[in-house]
Parts: structure tokens; C-alpha cells; sequence
């Protein structure tokens, strides 16, 4: 009887679902945690608008719309893995299981990293040689993060707390002969688009003027 192999013996799919809960609970540690973090880049970004420095506004939000990113592309992978886990053909799905941990425990590294990066978040507003430079390692790292509709939300968010800052009011529109619903809905859509295409338009330029401005070698 004690040769006897033991009935409760972890398979590889066990092994996943355990890895998969314990990836899940510390993201939502993490979630708790970044809230301080996110948090104090908004103020600074209220702050840098207040004395009118909106380029290192925009920084502190971009940042914070990146952690936030982190956080939700995380947690659809854990449930898309969760499925994966229940499926009852696990072995044909295992390589696409672990490959997926995988990433998930490289993504937690870099969300641990930013909750840990507290400090260095009040770089973000700073002015001496080492907070500039601070700056534009932020800021060339999120170029390659970031698409344009994390860029078009970041600008969104960032007017709304300009108008919350200077203190202006939407204007009330004034009265108009009516118009129907649906011709209104397409007006707004297309000046929305328009207003993306014009953001876009303006993120390239800036990312092609620094290498205009570098001097040719002879």
C-alpha cells in the first residue's frame, strides 16, 4: 500500500491555473498600489498647467495613461488565460498557456517597476539637468508604447483639466432651429476625427524635427 502513487499529483494544467491565481492576486495589489502613483501625476499635471508648462503636463499624463495600459492589457490577458486553463483539450493549448505566464511576469516586473518609481515621479515637474534628462527618457520610451488613441485620450484628458485649471466654463450655446439627432451625432463624429487626424499629424512632426535639425557630416 505505500507504493502506492499518490492520487493527488499536480498535472501541468494545476501547475497553470496556480501560476494564473497568483499572477491575478498580485495584479490586483498592483492596482491598489498605482492609484498613489497615478494620483500624484495628476496633480503635477494640474500644477504644470497652472504656471503654463503644458508640455510636462502632457508627460505626466502620458505616463499615467501607459500604467493604466499596463494594468487593463494585463488583466484581459489573466482572463483570456483563464479560459485557456478550463479548456478540456489543455494540451493542445499548453505552449500558448505558458507563453502567455510568461509575459504576464515580465508585464508585472515593469507595473512593479512604476509602483516602485514614486519618487521619480516628481522628476516629471523638475527643472535641474537630471529631472530633463529624466524627461526625455520618459518620453522616448512612451513614443514607442504608445498608439494614438492612448495619444488622442491623453489629450483629451489633458484639455479638460486645462479648462478645470484656468477656470473656463464651457460657453452656453445659444439657441438654433432645431436639427435632427442623426445630422447632429455626424457633425460632432466628423469634427472629432478631424481633431485626431490634426494630432496625428502634429505627433509625427515632432518626431521627425530632431533628426531634421541634426547636422549633416561631411
Amino acid at each position: 500500500m505505500g507504493n502506492t502513487p499518490s492520487s493527488h499529483k499536480i498535472s501541468a494544467q494545476d501547475r497553470a491555473i496556480l501560476d494564473m491565481k497568483n499572477q491575478r492576486d498580485k495584479l490586483h495589489q498592483y492596482q491598489k498600489r498605482i492609484v498613489a502613483v497615478t494620483d500624484r501625476e495628476t496633480e503635477i499635471a494640474k500644477r504644470c498647467l497652472a504656471r503654463g508648462d503644458k508640455s510636462k503636463a502632457l508627460l505626466a499624463l502620458r505616463r499615467k495613461k501607459y500604467q493604466e495600459s499596463l494594468l487593463a492589457k494585463t488583466d484581459a490577458q489573466l482572463e483570456q488565460l483563464q479560459q485557456l486553463t478550463s479548456d478540456v483539450e489543455y494540451a493542445s493549448v499548453q505552449k500558448d498557456v505558458i507563453y502567455g505566464l510568461q509575459q504576464g511576469t515580465k508585464v508585472l516586473k515593469l507595473i512593479h517597476a512604476e509602483i516602485g518609481g514614486i519618487e521619480n515621479v516628481e522628476k516629471l515637474m523638475g527643472e535641474n539637468e537630471e529631472a530633463r534628462a529624466y524627461q526625455r527618457e520618459i518620453s522616448d520610451m512612451l513614443g514607442g508604447q504608445m498608439s494614438n488613441a492612448d495619444e488622442d485620450d491623453v489629450e483629451d484628458e489633458l484639455d479638460a483639466l486645462e479648462k478645470e485649471v484656468t477656470g473656463i466654463a464651457e460657453q452656453p450655446v445659444p439657441s438654433l432651429p432645431e436639427v435632427p439627432h442623426s445630422s447632429l451625432e455626424t457633425g460632432e463624429e466628423e469634427a472629432r476625427e478631424q481633431q485626431r487626424k490634426a494630432r496625428a499629424r502634429a505627433r509625427a512632426k515632432e518626431q521627425v524635427s530632431p533628426q531634421v535639425a541634426e547636422p549633416m557630416m561631411a
